[in-house]
């Protein structure tokens, strides 16, 4: 839980500052946001987890020490804002072009056009999008076992050897555990919906 919201609340903001970054007319901002988001979607979430979690160590001074927690949330949130920017940015070419100029027309500047017209408009459009890349980002923080983090699969499976009787009631904890994750993705899931209706997504 600690993992999924805390990505969820961090990627979020850093993803739409990548988006925009990446279609800045700053050629140093674009090639940044650009670079960043290219490089680490051919990574693998794994591979992140890792460097973040062992690497990352190593480039730090031995009392300078972060919390293996915080490392792996550190990696999620790196991982999914990249994914976050771009689903934003495809959100940020739907809108028209006609909106900038009227607001420009209107006598509003590049700040107050970006984040009163084009930015709540683009997340309007790719909501759906979004709330989807939470899910899989929940899902996600089953990886963080393998950098010895204990989940709530993990746990599963330690209730499962710390005892023979439950050698066989595998079934029943996988089912639960599975139960715990389908519930809190369908409510995500529900919550984007009644968002999506509230905003008229679709219809206007």
């Amino acid at each position: 839980l600690i993992l999924s919201a805390g990505g969820i609340v961090l990627s979020f903001p850093i993803g739409v500052a990548l988006a925009l970054g990446r279609r800045s007319k700053l050629p140093v901002v674009s090639v940044f946001s650009t670079l960043s988001i290219e490089i680490v979607r051919g990574m693998p979430l794994i591979t992140i987890l890792f460097m973040f979690s062992v690497i990352l160590v190593l480039f730090l001074p031995p009392e300078a020490r972060i919390d293996r927690l915080v490392r792996a949330l550190m990696a999620m949130t790196f991982f999914s804002a990249v994914y976050m920017a771009e689903n934003v940015r495809g959100g940020l070419q739907a809108v028209p072009d006609g909106q900038a100029e009227a607001a420009k027309a209107l006598g509003m500047n590049n700040f107050q056009i970006t984040f009163l017209i084009v930015l709540p408009q683009a997340l309007r459009a790719v909501l759906p999008a979004i709330v989807g890349q939470f899910i899989a980002l929940f899902k996600d923080t089953t990886l963080v076992i393998i950098v010895g983090i204990n989940d709530l699969l993990g746990i599963g499976k330690s209730i499962l050897n710390q005892n023979t009787e439950y050698v066989r009631l595998q079934l029943e904890v996988y089912l639960f555990v599975t139960l715990i994750f389908w519930v809190l993705s369908y409510l995500m899931s529900l919550g984007s919906r009644r968002l999506e209706t509230a905003l008229g997504v679709g219809d206007r």
